[in-house]
């Protein structure tokens, strides 16, 4: 089983849109099984609160639910505990990594390298573009799970 940890600032945004993205793209292809998926903040100030409504009106738009979801941080443990901590953007990777510590077996990546884009996934709370924001995600999602497909013969 691989476990994978989509990680923003607040984990109200981008990482449960992520999260809900991933384990709707990994159910239409069989492999719920295969997989844990989770996301978490590397911040405190919204831990608790649910999915922020604009965030989750976008995944309703596509059919994705998210209720049940509240925000969580990142734990130094999830080091051990995930196989990937995939960054939403750069400030993310800096924050997370004041959590965790280093980074020796190179688990911790920006969603959108898989798509073989060198960028961030703008964070939609400021630019109020959840639409940018799940094509964007969705676009990592997809070319995270074709990079697995390969890696590890799904």
């Amino acid at each position: 089983m691989l476990k994978i940890m989509f990680v923003c600032h607040g984990n109200i945004c981008r990482s449960p849109m992520a999260e809900f993205i991933f384990k709707d793209l990994v159910a239409k292809e069989g492999l719920s099984a295969e997989f844990e998926i989770a996301s978490s903040a590397t911040s405190t100030e919204e831990l608790g609160n649910p999915v922020y409504p604009p965030a989750a009106a976008e995944l309703a738009r596509h059919g994705l639910k998210c209720a049940g979801k509240y925000s969580v941080q990142l734990k130094k443990s999830d080091y051990e505990k995930y196989d990937w901590l995939l960054m939403m953007d750069s400030h993310n990777i800096r924050n997370a990594k004041r959590i965790i510590g280093q980074d020796p077996q190179q688990k911790v990546r920006r969603l959108l390298e898989f798509a073989g884009r060198n960028e961030d996934v703008a964070d939609p709370w400021y630019t109020d573009r959840f639409d940018i924001a799940y094509a964007d995600i969705s676009e990592g999602c997809r070319a995270f799970l074709d990079y697995l497909r390969s890696a590890f013969s799904f």
